[in-house]
Order: C-alpha cells, then sequence, then structure tokens
C-alpha cells in the first residue's frame, strides 16, 4: 500500500550527526508500566540491548538515533522539547509497538517488496520538491544512509499494510447504524452545525489500566495540552504523542460536518475560537486533546456531491506476477498513453486483469470513499485526463486515469453509501487503538539494565 509519508521525510531530512548519551532502563516485569528512560552521563564504547520484544532486541543506539531525529525537528522547528527522560521513554515505547505490530506481519506472511519501497522513496523525494538523487545527496549531507532512509520506508509500509489488514475486519456496519446515523444527521442540519476542523492528540488508555495508571496517562495529557498552550506547535505535539491514526497528519482530522465527529468533540469544541484548545476529554479509547482549526457555515449539508468518473488498468500480483514485474509493466502502459501511442481505454482492453476491462477499464461514477485509500488518494489528486503513476493496493498494481468530475445530487442510495463511509471511518481509530492494545498485550516485552 502506498500512502503519503511525508512525515517520514521530514524526519529524514532532519537528520543531522547527533552524539546522543546512553540509556538507562529499568527492568520491567512483562505487562508492568516502564519507568520512564533516563541520560546515563558516562560514556558507552559498545552498544547495548535496552529491551526485547518477543525474541527480538531493541538496541540502546536504536533509541538513540529515533530520539536524535525528533529532538532535531523540534529544534529545527524552534519548538522546546519534552524532557530527555520523556523523549528516550516515548521513542522506547514507540519501538516497542511498532516492532509488536511488524512481528504480527512477518507471521501472516506480509513482505514489502523493493519496488514498493522505490515508489515510496519517490513519493519522498516528489512531496519536498526533489529527485530522488538530489534527496540522497541530502540525506547524506544530513548524516542518514540511503540504506537507513529505505528501511524506514519498508517499515512503515509494513506497518500500514498489517494494520490495515487486522483493523478494517474489526470495523463492521449495519444497516440500523445507518438509519441511527442519518436520524443524527437530520438531527445535527436542524441545529445548524454547519462543519468543523479538529485537530487531537489521543493518550490511549488500555481497558485493563489500572486507577493509577489512568491518572498517570492523565497526567501525560494535561502535560502535553500545557505545551499546546504555553505555544507549542499542536501538529508536532501530534506526531510525537498521539496514538490516534491521524497522528502523521499532525492529529488534523479534516473538515467536516458536525455529525461525523463523535459527538463529545464537537461539545468539545463548542463555543471555542479557532486555534482554540480543549481538553483532555474522556472517551473509551482515551484521552483526547483537541484543537479548532476552522469552522464553516451552519447550513444543511450534503445536498449535493462531487462524483469522479475514472479509468483504471490492474496488474493482480502474486507467484506469476511479482511486484516489481507487475509495476514496471505498468510504467510502461503509462508512458504508451502518456506519449500518446495509445488510449486508456486500448490499453485496459489488452491488459487488465480487473473484471471492468471490457469496458476499457471504466468504472463509471464513483462517490467519496468509495475506493481503498491508496486508490482514492491518487484519484484525488488527478486533474481531469491525468494518468496516475503506479499505485500499488491490496489488489495489486493500478494505473488510473480521471475522466471527469461532476457534482450530483445525492440521492437515498447514495445517502446511505456516504453514510457507511463516514461511520467506517469514524470508527477505524478507535479499532487501531483496540488492536494495538492487544498486540502489546500479547508481546513478551523484557527491559533490560545497560552494562555497568
Amino acid at each position: 500500500m502506498i500512502k503519503r509519508v511525508s512525515v517520514l521525510a521530514l524526519a529524514c531530512l532532519a537528520v543531522l550527526s547527533v552524539q546522543a548519551q546512553g540509556i538507562r532502563l529499568p527492568h520491567a516485569s512483562l505487562g508492568s508500566t516502564p519507568r520512564p528512560a533516563v541520560v546515563d552521563s558516562s560514556p558507552k564504547q559498545a552498544d547495548y540491548i535496552v529491551a526485547v520484544v518477543n525474541s527480538e532486541p531493541v538496541t540502546n543506539n536504536e533509541v538513540r538515533q529515533r530520539a536524535a531525529r525528533a529532538l532535531q525537528q523540534l529544534a529545527q522547528q524552534g519548538i522546546t522539547p519534552p524532557s530527555m527522560d520523556q523523549v528516550l521513554h516515548q521513542t522506547l515505547e514507540r519501538i516497542i509497538n511498532e516492532k509488536a505490530q511488524a512481528q504480527v506481519a512477518v507471521e501472516n506472511g506480509l513482505k514489502i517488496e523493493d519496488s514498493s519501497v522505490d515508489l515510496a522513496e519517490q513519493n519522498v523525494a516528489r512531496q519536498n520538491q526533489m529527485t530522488v538523487e538530489q534527496l540522497h545527496r541530502r540525506l547524506t549531507q544530513d548524516g542518514m544512509t540511503v540504506a537507513q532512509l529505505r528501511e524506514d520506508l519498508r517499515n512503515q509500509l509494513l506497518l500500514a499494510r498489517v494494520r490495515e489488514r487486522e483493523v478494517e475486519p474489526r470495523v463492521k456496519i449495519t444497516d440500523a447504524d445507518i438509519d441511527q446515523y442519518l436520524q443524527d444527521q437530520l438531527a445535527a442540519q436542524a441545529s445548524s452545525g454547519g462543519e468543523v476542523d479538529i485537530a487531537q492528540i489521543l493518550v490511549a488508555v488500555p481497558e485493563s489500566a489500572s486507577a493509577s495508571e489512568v491518572a498517570e496517562l492523565k497526567a501525560r495529557a494535561e502535560r502535553i495540552l500545557n505545551q499546546a498552550r504555553s505555544g507549542t506547535d499542536f501538529a508536532q505535539l501530534a506526531r510525537d504523542y498521539s496514538d490516534g491514526l491521524d497522528r502523521e497528519k499532525g492529529g488534523d482530522m479534516g473538515l467536516r460536518p458536525t455529525d461525523r465527529y463523535p459527538e463529545l468533540f464537537v461539545s468539545g469544541v463548542q463555543g471555542l475560537p479557532i486555534n482554540g484548545l480543549a481538553g483532555p476529554l474522556r472517551s473509551g479509547a482515551g484521552f483526547h486533546i483537541l484543537k479548532l482549526l476552522d469552522r464553516k457555515g451552519g447550513q444543511a449539508q450534503g445536498l449535493t456531491i462531487t462524483q469522479s468518473h475514472a479509468r483504471h488498468i490492474l496488474l493482480r500480483t502474486g507467484p506469476k506476477l511479482t511486484e516489481a514485474a507487475a509495476i514496471a509493466q505498468i510504467e510502461g502502459y503509462r508512458q504508451r498513453i502518456v506519449d500518446g501511442g495509445a488510449s486508456f481505454a486500448d490499453v485496459a482492453r489488452e491488459h487488465s486483469q480487473d473484471g471492468s476491462a471490457k469496458q476499457g477499464g471504466d468504472l463509471g461514477w464513483a462517490n467519496p470513499g468509495q475506493f481503498v485509500p491508496e486508490f482514492e488518494e491518487a484519484l484525488d489528486a488527478l486533474q481531469p485526463g491525468q494518468v496516475s503513476a503506479p499505485v500499488v493496493s491490496r489488489f495489486g498494481v493500478h494505473l488510473i486515469q480521471l475522466v471527469e468530475r461532476r457534482e450530483q445530487p445525492l440521492s437515498t442510495r447514495d445517502q446511505r453509501e456516504l453514510a457507511r463511509n463516514a461511520l467506517r471511518e469514524k470508527k477505524m481509530d478507535e479499532a487501531f487503538v483496540s488492536w494495538a492494545q492487544e498486540v502489546r498485550a500479547r508481546a513478551y516485552v523484557e527491559f533490560r539494565d545497560p552494562p555497568q
């Protein structure tokens, strides 16, 4: 799956050679909450293991390097960082969670081919207005190797793929859910709720958390809120501390009608000025810190919808066609189409392995949210007539052409389909938090002291 990785790009480009100090970590029994890591000022000549996740080690250097990237980002943006203890502890926790989730991916036979990493690397370069060669030179200047960048990209893609596979099946939407949603939508429109754009920082609270652990997590949320109120960039705080799926977007959940936000969020920002802060607010997922980014109107929403008419070519990957080979073929088809040597429809009829091939790859008119996220993202970026770069999804490798867009009145069927998409989106974040907590709870995590 290819998703935007601009946050990772910025992190990579911000890395400088930083001589970090050693990390002293306590022993901890399985399932216990470790104390924050502290700085060991004595020099260490060799790397050492600070934790083991199942059978996979986490090394002192690994934590130091990740922490150094975060600190360098904050310094370049003029943001006062939290204490070193907090940075090291949170970095270690994130690495542990990522390793546990990546192990689930390996157990399920998931892997990321070099071709997918190549595409992600090209996206990083393009989003930073560079060529891949310029990106490599910049990384070298900033003290990071190309191999490190590619390994980071591979890990991010693997985590995205396992999260998609594990989390999406957990989200079930019934007809009763849709009926209730539409009733709530009508009520919200009647009260002229308009649209709001909210960013959040989520401090997740496990279901099994004790009262003292809940109090500790609430205190953490309050400290983050105080940093935001003192002027620290909210988006950076979200990237550094949030447990929500939207953290890589700086916590921004997007401009939506109020009925597409949880009632807790809508009531939490009610009366706030733009850029106002609220929280911490408690939900079943944890403690939320909210920032009101924008508010628009109070008119009834959803009378019309922007639909997209697209074509695509799909090559399905498997034992007979690797992902790398499929990407190469798709790039060849794209070049023929862009150069005018063949029409998109003719190439689709000849080569596409989708049921739409007979129609020249024509997918008809589609509402927002109808396609898988990576396909939707690529389609949204196109202007009419444009052809995308290769797009990797769970179905294979796609080439997409946007034919045209239109504004269309909503039919009853369209309303129900949009309601289904909106409900799915609202439930995804909570499902991810729950899954991540389960993965961490199943993992054997052993913390180790540094050598004396």
